[in-house]
């Protein structure tokens, strides 16, 4: 096994975020229709966690990606286009004996029942990850580990790395960890639920759906999940158009005063492991915008960049939450997975707006380029 040694983690790291993932090459449809009927295909890039490093890398922030890709076509694709975005993808490994995955997917709203997807990813070579395999030294220099649920579904070697990074061992970074249930992945549908309960139990901060946390443990509402995750110091219930509710709780002294407490020192992101934060929580309920949807895909990941950028900047919980709506309405007015977020000081201005202000504002497409007054950002 290459994990660290412990302490390895330095605090003076250069990078903000790692994202560790598979990421894959998307086949977007020409035209709605089924899957059967669409005559051609444009080529972009899907994954939750690359998602997630290109939105930060685009804030402004230093993030990386690691992963596997083939040694094909594909694999530089992905890695080209990733990096392009100024992520950091010099971990990525290649593997000459496995594919890199792709997908297709219908112009319809994945919530709908007429929206296919159809994965070709068995057998890729981010599947072949295990923790024998992957560079342990580029996934803890750090300050946050960003992990998701998918990687442990990929494979049973895939589990065991993701079981072994969210390890508590000295040197830790903090580990952000978004459940991204996705039931077709998993080998076994009756074991996925009990698995993702668990590494998000081991995780500090936790992005979950109060929809999916429904589906995979049968849990309703946003106080029953908190109780089902007492561990992590931040827990982030997303409630669709209700908004998201932050569960923040008081922490021990060192590196978890970053991921709950108000101006925390980022520096100090390596971590002792997950476990027995300490206080009560504060419960921060934040509303949703009200944007004029392109398409819905890649919210979630834009949600969790955002909430994450404005965590390493020391912001408030609900500007931490703020900034992840903003990001996420930044994806759902394009057609795409990723987009260029507002500039900081336009999304600055617009999550510092009071509650009124806040619920009239209106988004729509191209409110990212906006050089306009906060109460001017809306569509009519």
């Amino acid at each position: 096994m290459s994990g660290p040694a412990a302490g390895t983690a330095d605090a003076a790291t250069s990078t903000d975020v790692v994202c560790l993932g598979e990421s894959m090459v998307t086949f977007l449809p020409s035209q709605p229709g089924r899957l059967a009927d669409v005559p051609s295909f444009g080529r972009g890039i899907g994954g939750a966690e690359s998602n997630v490093a290109c939105a930060l890398a685009a804030a402004g922030h230093r993030a990386a990606w690691v992963g596997r890709v083939g040694a094909d076509g594909f694999g530089d694709h992905l890695v080209e286009t990733i990096a392009s975005y100024g992520v950091d993808t010099s971990a990525v490994r290649r593997d000459p004996a496995r594919p890199t995955g792709i997908y297709f997917r219908t112009a319809t709203d994945r919530g709908t029942d007429t929206h296919e997807v159809a994965y070709y990813r068995a057998g890729s070579a981010a599947s072949a990850m295990s923790p024998s395999n992957v560079p342990y030294e580029e996934l803890f220099a750090g300050r946050v580990l960003h992990l998701s649920g998918i990687t442990a579904a990929l494979s049973a070697d895939c589990l065991a790395l993701l079981r072994d990074l969210t390890a508590a061992r000295p040197g830790r970074p903090l580990v952000s960890f978004d459940v991204n249930h996705r039931p077709r992945l998993w080998r076994d549908g009756e074991a996925d639920a009990s698995v993702l309960l668990e590494l998000a139990r081991r995780a500090d901060l936790v992005f979950v759906g109060e929809d999916e946390a429904e589906e995979a443990w049968g849990i309703v509402g946003a106080e029953a999940i908190r109780a089902a995750l007492p561990e992590p110091a931040v827990v982030v219930v997303k409630r669709g158009s209700a908004g998201a509710t932050v569960f923040a709780s008081g922490l021990r002294p060192g590196p978890r005063s970053f991921a709950a407490g108000g101006a925390g020192d980022a520096a100090e992101a390596g971590s002792a492991g997950a476990g027995g934060a300490e206080g009560a929580d504060t419960v921060t309920l934040v509303p949703a915008l009200h944007v004029d949807v392109v398409a819905a895909v890649g919210a979630g990941d834009a949600f969790a960049a955002g909430f994450l950028s404005a965590t390493l900047r020391g912001l408030p919980v609900r500007e931490r939450a703020r900034h992840g709506h903003l990001m996420a309405a930044a994806v759902l007015t394009v057609p795409g997975d990723l987009t260029d977020p507002p500039a900081r000081d336009h999304a600055d201005r617009l999550a510092a707006l009071d509650d009124e202000a806040w619920g009239r504002l209106r988004l729509g497409p191209g409110w990212t380029a906006a050089d306009r007054a906060p109460e001017e950002v809306r569509t009519p």
